[in-house]
This record gives C-alpha cells, structure tokens and sequence, in this order.
C-alpha cells in the first residue's frame, strides 16, 4: 500500500498528459488528423517503398519515384532488430501529433524528477515545456522528426544528471535507454544540438567536481555515462551507419565538384554559407520569446475587420468578403527572415520564473543552463552574428552540414523552463531566505516588467515597423496600404507588450501574496499552472487549432490525379517524369504517381542537384533523354497541368560506341553539354581498371528491360560482339550490385550519375540488385547491443533485489 501511494502521484500526472495532449488535440477524438504540409510531401516520397511493402512483404530499400533513384534510409525505411523503434511505438500510443505533445510532457517531467523536484513543480515545468510554441508549430507544419528528437532531450538530460549524481545503474540505465530513442528519432541537427548543450553541461561540472576535489568521481560517471552511449549507438546502428553511407550521396556530401553552373570557385564539403544562414535569428527579434508578436507574428497573421489594411483592401476596390480573406493571412512580420509561421514564444511567465530563478540559484546547475542558453541565441542569431557563425562552420565538426540555425533556438526553449521551476522550488524552500526571495522577485519584477513597459511606451521611438517585404507590396498595392500595415503591426505589438506586462504583474503579484502568508503553497502552483496555460496555449492556439484538422482521407490519400498523370498513368512501362508545373525539386506530389526525377528531401542526392543547377533546370534535353524522361508535365495556358511526350528518351538502356575518360568530377560534368551521350559515354579516370581496355565499341546488339522493381531491375541482352551498355539508373555502389547471368561482375559509373557495364558477346540475363550490406552490418551490431543492454537492466534489478534482501 506504501508503494502504491508513493507512485500514485505520478500515475496521475502522466493520466493527466494524456488527457490535456488529446483535449489540445481533440479533434483526433474524432478521427481527423491535423493537416502538416511536409507530411504531405513525405506521403508523396514515400509511397513507392509503402506499397510494395504492402504487397510483397519486403523492405526495398530503394525508390525509384524520387530524384532518378535514391535509397529510402531517410524515408521511413524499417530495419532489422530495430528494438529501438518498437520501445518508442508503445511511448507513442496516442494519435498524432497529440503522441508527440505527450512525449514533450512525458520526457521534462522525467528530468525534472531527476533533479529530484517535488511531482507538482515537475508537472508544472512539463506544462511550460510542451506548450512552448515553438514545439507546437512544428507539430502543425509536420516537422514530426524535429519534434519527435527534441521530446527525448529532457530525458537524455536526466540520466547524464543522475549519473553525474552518482547513481550508475539508473542513470546509466536511463541514458542508455533515452539516447537510443533520441538517435531513432532520426533528426541529427536537433540531437548535434543537444551535444552542444552536454558538452556545456560537462564542462560546468567538471569545473565543480575540480572545486570540490571530486575529479576521479567524475570520471567514473564520465566512463558509465560514455558505456551507455555506445550501446544506444549500437542499438541504433543500421540506421546511423545507413544515414553515414547516404551522406556522401547526398547535398551533405562532397560530389568532388569544384565550380558552380557559372563557373566560380565551388566551396568546400558541407552546405553553403548563405543557405546554412538563410533563417538567421534577428538579434532585436530575440525579445518574441517574451513579446509573442514583437515582430509582427507570422507571415500569414490572422488579423480581422477592425484592421487598418482591411480599410485599405477595401478602398482598393476589393469586396468585403475579399478583404476578409485577404486579412486571415495579413503580412504583419517585420523580423528578417525569409519566412515566419509563428514567434518563438517561450513565455512571459515563465521568463519571469527563468529571471527570478537567476537571483535565487547558485552552482553548475545555473551555469550550465545560462552557458547553454547564451551560445544557442548567439548561434541563432547566424550571419546577424557572423563571426561566431562564421567559427563554427568552419572549425566545428558537423556544423556545417545543418541549415537553418535560428533552429538551435530549441536548446533555450528547453533550458529555460529548467531554471524557472527550479528557481519556484527555492521559492517554497525554507532552507532560502525571506529576504533573498524578496530580493529575487523586486529585481525579477523591474527587468521583466520594465522591459515590457519600455516596449509599450517608447515603441514608436524604437521602430519604424518597416518590413523587408514592403517595397514588393508598396509597388503591388500601394503606399497608403503600407501605412496601414505598418499601424497593424503597431497596434498587435501593443497588444502583445500590454499582455506580457499583465502576466509579469500578475507574477509578481502572487508571490508576493505567498511571500506575505497571504496564499497557500498549492493554491500558488495551481494559479502559475493557469497563468502559465493561458500565456502559452493562447498563443499557441493562434496558429495551430482545430482548424487546421482535416479528414484524415486527405492525409492519407494528400494527392489526387489530374488528367495528365492519368494519361501518364496508361503507360505501363519503365520511365521518368518530370513536372515543371511547379518547383520540380521541392515537391513530393509528382512522386506520389510516376518515377520522378525531382522530388522533396533535406539531403537530396548531390549528383542530381548538381545535374539539375547546371543542366536540367535549363530544360537541357540531352541530360533529360539520358535519364529516360518519357513525359513532361507542363501547365497550359490557364494553370491546368498537361502532358507532353517526349520522342527522344534514350530508354532504360543502350549501347554506346565510345568510352571518354576525365580526371575529376569539373570534367565530367562540364563534358556531357559537348558530348553525344546517345552514342559516347563519360566516365572517371578512376574506373579506368574496371574496364577491358577498350574505347570504342560497334554498338552492334540489343538490350532491353524485362522487369523492373524498386529492389531489382532486369535486362536481356543480345549481341554477337562485347559490348558497353548504359543504364538509365542513378549508381550507388554501396548498395546495387551488377549480375551477368547469376555472375557477379563490377559496374561503374559513367555521364556523371548513371551506370555502365561491359557486356561479353552472347545471350545473357542482367541483373542489377539492390542489396545493402550496411543493414546487414548494422542489423547485427543492434541486435548484439539490445541484448547487452537488456542483460544490463535485469541484471541491475536483480542486483537491486539481492541486495534489499
């Protein structure tokens, strides 16, 4: 009975993340499913590996639907011995994205007991977390891998902290378990960023182990601590050694191409500077995690018929409802970003906490959290804060290799709440004094509330409200309507500066009440639990809400045929598309229905990006021959999407008469514009030893497809001489593997993307085979470390049970 009321506590908070995660989400009740633009896209890419899956049973691997070919690694793709992922389906039980909401609850609250804070602050600080907007709005795009790696964070966290405390097993234990599911997540920039974060951490309690003479303790959690991370790599090691392989393919990778489309100087491995900065944090815009709409909000506000710019639609000549419909997606941001879809709110009340916290707090913990929080909103601010930038691409590993880096901003949302309730339970500790709360609460009340009332009173002396997209819209739509805008963009921000100093004061207000034994403990918990409901679900609810549920048929099935894919559709032999009715390389709609030679991917693979910046995006028809594209989606005049064949695919092989041979990647991509691909193939001085010798061939013969699978593709062959043979499929050695009659025989690659092989005189049966033996490799190091690691577990509960005995 003991037991039972000791964890009864907790089995109602976690009841209770259940039930708020679905009443935010209530219409999954309802077997809708929330509308995520980048879902959508995936669905798109995806679909190809899901129904063979489905109808044969296999996992493929491959996908032929997207950018002439790619491996489906990062595509959802399911691997053997992957314990990982069924452990993180039962966390997952709820419908999405209230699953994820769940896990944000779920994993702060963990850390937050293992900082051995009372269940009803914990609670609190999981309410604070989860409903920061930032964590939701990625839930309403469909950035569901973001969000999913940044739920486990907190846990991570949490073992490394109970380690450190000196608590082996269960922090090992936890780490293990937690790191394991943050890396299943799939989401390497947010996992980079939580090392960054660690690597704070370690360095504030090393520099506290060395104060207190505690070195060689350190070290041994240090050692438990480095175990456990190996068996949560080896646990999940198909897929990172899988990611590892793909990266070198990939935009991530380095292709070997020195020169741009122009003929400039090329950078080295690794994203570009300006795309790698393109959303850079404004530094002024940094005051949105405590302001909402300091910056206007999003790109697409939702503002009403009182506005300044619904008057001036209206005086444009445009009709009521069209001026209605104009305002739901009002341009109020005025930050510096490309684009916005909602601030980075962290919370007026919280922030408060967070402040309050610092005058109260002393130690590693404060420390870490502050160095953490100031590096990630340098970093964030990107090229705004260039030289810090600038440092780290160039000398920090892997930095370079992520975009967006106003996105490290995730490490503030995180570390932030820590402090604040943290800093509440000092609050209700005796062992503080009532002077130094005191203290704590005037300073905490005069930076924050000043702050706001600076903002509210001396806002027109601060800004002019101007934004980077106004010269566009003066020119569109006029001077007077810009006028308007910029008096809409004041008025939200009053608003919002106004809300910000209410809360503040309310803050203030009831600590101070508790301070003066005018409000019990429990009654305060319960009323910052509201403060701190209505200040983050208010906000949050302004861009993700029921509205944006739909029925979950249009999730499932995102895109419908048009009369040109159902006339594409009636072919059903082995070719390309490509759709230059929108941005062929951003979406995933033409992969839903053909083999597509664009498609929408983060890492997309690097040789078909190159293809398309020098070649494919100026329609070069030689380059779209040789990648077998059969039919062009094209928009008529009036915007519907139509067909057109083309005659001069090249097919999905031919014979070729000449071999050239280049010195590098410049070479051979520069050659194929003079080259007649029909008839002479390009290829690396490196393959040089693969091939017989010969240059040149008589093109004498036959080849053709005869069947065709995501996995494997087959050929039948006929020529009375040897021949040189060209495939119209993307190569990837570390995966597709050539076959002469059941024969293994080495195939390389020619035209800068495509395979080649030489082919002996005769009647033969070719065979390209997709067999990956990195999920081989990987499948049994995951296997041996999900074992190691549950023998770990038992093993300590059986220790832990001997030794109560």
């Amino acid at each position: 009975m003991a037991q039972y009321k000791r964890y009864l506590p907790h089995i109602l908070v976690l009841f209770s993340f259940i039930v708020i995660s679905l009443l935010y989400f209530s219409p999954v009740l309802q077997g809708k499913m929330i509308f995520q633009s980048d879902i959508v896209q995936y669905t798109g890419m995806a679909k190809e590996q899901n129904d063979f899956r489905a109808q044969t049973g296999e996992e493929p691997y491959w996908t032929n639907a997207a950018f002439g070919g790619m491996p489906t690694y990062q595509l959802g793709a399911n691997y053997p011995h992957n314990y990982v992922k069924k452990l993180d389906s039962v966390l997952r039980f709820l419908p999405r994205p209230a699953d994820y909401l769940f896990l944000y609850f779920l994993g702060f609250y963990i850390l937050l007991l293992c900082l051995k804070l009372d269940f009803r602050l914990a609670f609190l600080g999981a309410l604070a977390f989860g409903f920061s907007t930032y964590l939701i709005i990625i839930l309403g795009v469909g950035h569901n891998a973001k969000a999913h790696a940044i739920a486990y964070m907190p846990m991570v966290l949490g073992g490394i902290i109970l380690t450190f405390r000196q608590k082996f097993w269960l922090g090992g234990i936890l780490l293990a378990i937690s790191m394991a599911l943050e890396i299943g997540a799939n989401h390497f920039q947010m996992t980079y960023y939580l090392l960054l974060l660690v690597i704070v951490l370690g360095i504030a309690y090393l520099v506290d182990a060395y104060r207190k003479g505690l070195v060689p303790q350190y070290f041994k959690a240090l050692g438990v601590m480095v175990i456990a991370v190996i068996l949560a790599i080896g646990a999940n090691a198909t897929n990172l050694l899988a990611t590892q392989e793909y990266t070198q393919f990939s935009t991530r990778g380095d292709t070997g191409l020195t020169i741009e489309p122009n003929g400039s100087e090329k950078g080295g491995s690794g994203l570009d500077y300006n795309y790698i900065t393109e959303y850079s944090y404004g530094i002024v815009e940094t005051f949105n995690l405590f302001i909402p709409r300091f910056m206007g909000g999003s790109n697409a506000e939702k503002l009403d018929e009182d506005s300044n710019i619904y008057q001036a639609i209206m005086e444009l000549g445009a009709s009521p409802a069209q001026a209605a419909d104009f305002v739901k997606n009002a341009p109020t941001y005025w930050g510096d970003q490309p684009f916005v879809g909602a601030p980075a709110y962290i919370g007026a009340t919280v922030l408060f906490f967070f402040v309050f916290a610092l005058f109260l707090i002393r130690g590693r913990l404060k420390w870490w959290i502050v160095g953490g929080s100031i590096l990630a909103l340098l970093l964030s601010w990107g090229k705004n804060f260039g030289f810090l930038t600038e440092f780290f691409i160039d000398y920090v590993p892997l930095y370079n290799k992520f975009r967006a880096v106003s996105s490290i901003q995730v490490i503030i949302e995180l570390c932030v709440p820590v402090l604040a309730v943290v800093g509440l339970s000092r609050l209700f500790s005796k062992e503080t004094s009532a002077d130094k709360k005191e203290f704590a609460l005037k300073w905490a009340g005069i930076i924050t509330g000043g702050l706001a009332l600076v903002f509210l009173l001396f806002k027109s002396v601060l800004f002019d409200f101007s934004g980077g997209s106004d010269a566009a819209l003066r020119q569109q739509l006029g001077m007077d309507f810009v006028r308007a805008l910029k008096e809409d963009r004041k008025a939200i921000f009053t608003a919002d500066a106004l809300r910000s100093l209410i809360l503040v004061g309310l803050c203030v207000s009831l600590i101070w009440f508790y301070l003066k034994g005018k409000l019990r403990e429990n009654l305060l918990v319960g009323a910052f639990a509201i403060l701190i409901l209505f200040d983050l679900v208010g906000v949050d609810r302004r861009y993700v809400n029921n509205d944006d549920f739909v029925n979950a048929r249009q999730m499932e099935q995102p895109f419908q045929p048009t009369q040109a894919d159902e006339q594409i559709l009636q072919d059903e032999s082995h070719y390309r598309v490509f759709d230059v009715s929108g941005s062929p390389f951003n979406t995933g709609r033409t992969s839903y229905f053909h083999n597509s030679i664009g498609g929408y991917h983060a890492a997309k693979p690097g040789r078909m990006q190159d293809l398309f910046d020098f070649y494919i995006s100026q329609n070069n028809m030689d380059i779209l021959n040789m990648l077998n594209v059969k039919y062009f989606i094209v928009p008529s005049e009036d915007g519907t999407p139509q067909t057109q064949q083309n005659p001069g695919a090249y097919g999905n092989a031919w014979l070729v008469n000449e071999l050239e041979y280049v010195v590098n990647a410049d070479k051979e991509i520069l050659e194929l514009e003079k080259t007649d691909l029909q008839n002479t193939a390009i290829t690396d001085e490196k393959f040089r030893d693969i091939v017989s010798g010969k240059t040149e061939w008589n093109a004498n013969g036959e080849i053709s497809l005869i069947s065709a699978s995501p996995n494997e593709m087959i050929y039948e062959f006929e020529s009375d001489s040897e021949q040189l043979a060209i495939f119209s499929e993307m190569y990837y050695k570390p995966g597709w593997q050539a076959y002469i009659d059941g024969e293994t025989v080495e195939h390389f690659r020619v035209n800068y993307v495509l395979r080649a092989l030489e082919i002996p005189a005769g009647e033969h049966e070719i065979t390209f085979r997709f067999e990956p033996e990195v999920v081989n490799t990987g499948s049994s190091i995951a296997l041996a470390s999900s074992i190691v690691l549950v023998l770990a577990i038992l093993g300590g509960i059986f220790y832990g049970i001997r030794r109560k005995e």
